[in-house]
């Protein structure tokens, strides 16, 4: 069986976070630009199929006008759940100079976690954002997540949260 693969293990983001999805230096200058551009690196990376694109930035349009996924601390974890997809699957932007995500504390956002879950997993959607917030909570995280310019960079972070190395 692989590695965390049995029940109630722990999940890594490595498990779910597509490095060929990864956006080490997104440029946009509003929500839905930015939501759109990681939707599309999942597409280009092979993670949805072409013809769900639309519909999965709609999801995501619809659950923000719920409520802001900006959560504070220059972050933002916009997610959704879709029939396209047959497991959890995230994607992971950095902004450098920032993006107005209408944020709980009204900063822009320079960090982004697009997540997606097949609508019978709840559970796995339920851990992955847990997950994501554990890790978003870890200051050292976010201060080298937000210094990270390559997807070798993003993804050799990932690991490190991974294994706990950014106590």
């Amino acid at each position: 069986m692989p590695a965390g693969a049995e029940k109630g293990a722990v999940m890594k983001l490595t498990d779910f976070v597509v490095p060929e999805a990864i956006v080490p230096e997104l440029q946009v200058d509003s929500k839905e630009a930015a939501i759109r551009a990681m939707v599309t690196s999942l597409k280009n990376s092979g993670s949805i199929p072409d013809d769900a694109e639309e519909s999965i930035v709609a999801a995501i349009l619809k659950r923000e006008e719920l409520g802001s996924t900006g959560i504070g601390n220059n972050v933002a974890v916009p997610h959704t759940k879709h029939p396209s997809v047959d497991r959890l699957i995230a994607s992971v932007a950095i902004c450098p100079a920032g993006v107005d995500f209408a944020s709980l504390d009204g900063e822009d956002v320079h960090i982004l976690f697009l997540l997606i879950s097949p609508p019978d997993r709840p559970g796995d959607h339920l851990r992955g954002l847990e997950n994501i917030s554990r890790h978003l909570r870890n200051q050292n995280f976010c201060n080298f997540l937000k210094q990270s310019r390559t997807t070798d960079q993003v993804v050799e972070l990932l690991q490190e949260a991974d294994n706990n190395q950014l106590d």
